[in-house]
């Protein structure tokens, strides 16, 4: 059973625990850097990608973090947690001082935060989402059943490196785009080596095969 991680200073990670517990992981609540030790994985969960930043420094968890995704830590992010994924944030959030939001990195990517909106353009739809047809149960062949997405407050990508695979993307026509035009296909899901990143929360729709996926990627079945 993998002893998977859920950084726990902010955001929806009760939600993140239930899933991979649901999965066949053992969920375990970081919120201190001793607390990272001996996990197989961990999940950065949705929230304020500033709020977790700050803490994630306070409590002395940033630093070690960035060291162990370094050196080949899985680790999954949702919404925010794609954010502090991200190599690079096309606008990040800046304190008083004017010092620009920092991010644990790891995807060569840049993100866009709140890119769909504000907490009104929140919405859902169907995704395809690429690797979902390797999973147990989907016929040799076979076509994996589209995931169904939350998107709230939720950043898209906007460029990605060599080394980074898209897994599913979304239209934005309709939406909140300043300056992409309509029907521009917006990347929300990727991956790269052992990290996986979605702008959207499968944690609050009972959708549980991205917390699959990411088991077997930590199995080294993915």
């Amino acid at each position: 059973m993998p002893k998977i991680g859920v950084l726990a200073l902010q955001g929806d990670f009760r939600e993140h625990a239930a899933a991979l517990a649901s999965g066949g992981a053992e969920p375990v609540v970081v919120r201190r850097p001793g607390e990272l030790a001996g996990l197989d994985g961990l999940v950065i969960p949705g929230g304020e990608s500033t709020a977790i930043d700050k803490l994630a420094r306070a409590f002395g968890v940033a630093d070690p973090l960035r060291r162990m995704i370094r050196e080949g830590l899985p680790v999954y992010g949702s919404c925010a947690g794609m954010i502090l994924l991200a190599d690079t944030v096309a606008d990040p959030a800046t304190d008083r001082a004017g010092n620009p939001q920092q991010t644990f990195g790891g995807i060569d990517m840049v993100v866009r935060r709140n890119a769909f909106g504000r907490q009104v353009d929140s919405f859902e739809t169907d995704l395809d989402f690429a690797e979902l047809d390797r999973l147990p149960g989907v016929p040799d062949g076979g076509r994996a059943d589209p995931v169904h997405a939350v998107f709230i407050r939720a950043p898209w990508v906007e460029g990605v490196g060599p080394g980074v695979e898209v897994l599913a993307s979304v239209e934005v026509a309709g939406r909140t785009d300043p300056g992409a035009g309509r029907g521009v296909a917006r990347i929300v899901a990727v991956r790269s080596g052992m990290l996986l990143a979605t702008s959207f929360h499968p944690e609050v729709t009972g959708e549980r095969r991205i917390h699959q996926l990411f088991i077997q990627m930590i199995r080294g079945e993915a």
